[in-house]
């Protein structure tokens, strides 16, 4: 058993949100967890994405957040205090918190590491929809799944 006060999880992450990722903490070794807390207008994550290898889950604790859905950014969903939704893998979603006040989100992945994330944009090559997110020393480069083009981020 772990048991770990969120207030005492270093926050660090993409954007603006108070992102504290709470899986090593509670040494989770199937899931991932992040608690976030996000001002109005901003996001959860730095923009529109999927992972190809991990479902997500996300449920809304205190707020509203604005989850915008598919590869265009065509649909979006709203979410209240106690509403969750999940993301199949492979399916595109960024979020915003369109509330008034301060919003506050649990968020579960599995499996708990995701090495294939993906952003929409076609490959310039043409062999591919979309570019995937590669980290190295020198930082995160987009790689097309398909040919193997490489466009820094």
């Amino acid at each position: 058993m772990e048991k770990v006060s969120v207030a005492d999880v270093e926050s660090g992450g993409m954007g603006a949100a108070d992102r504290r990722g709470l899986t090593d903490a509670l040494d989770a070794s199937g899931l991932a967890i992040n608690h976030y807390r996000v001002d109005p207008g901003e996001g959860l994550s730095g923009g529109l994405h999927t992972h190809m290898d991990q479902e997500e889950i996300f449920y809304v604790i205190e707020g509203e957040v604005t989850f915008t859905v598919g590869y265009d950014g065509d649909e979006s969903v709203v979410l209240e205090a106690e509403e969750a939704i999940r993301f199949a893998p492979g399916k595109y979603q960024t979020s915003e918190n369109t509330g008034d006040g301060e919003a506050a989100v649990i968020a579960l992945g599995a499996p708990r590491e995701s090495g294939d994330v993906r952003l929409p944009q076609p490959c310039p090559e043409g062999d591919s929809d979309n570019m995937q997110m590669q980290f190295g020393d020198d930082g995160m480069v987009l790689v097309c799944p398909e040919c193997g083009t490489e466009l820094d981020a």
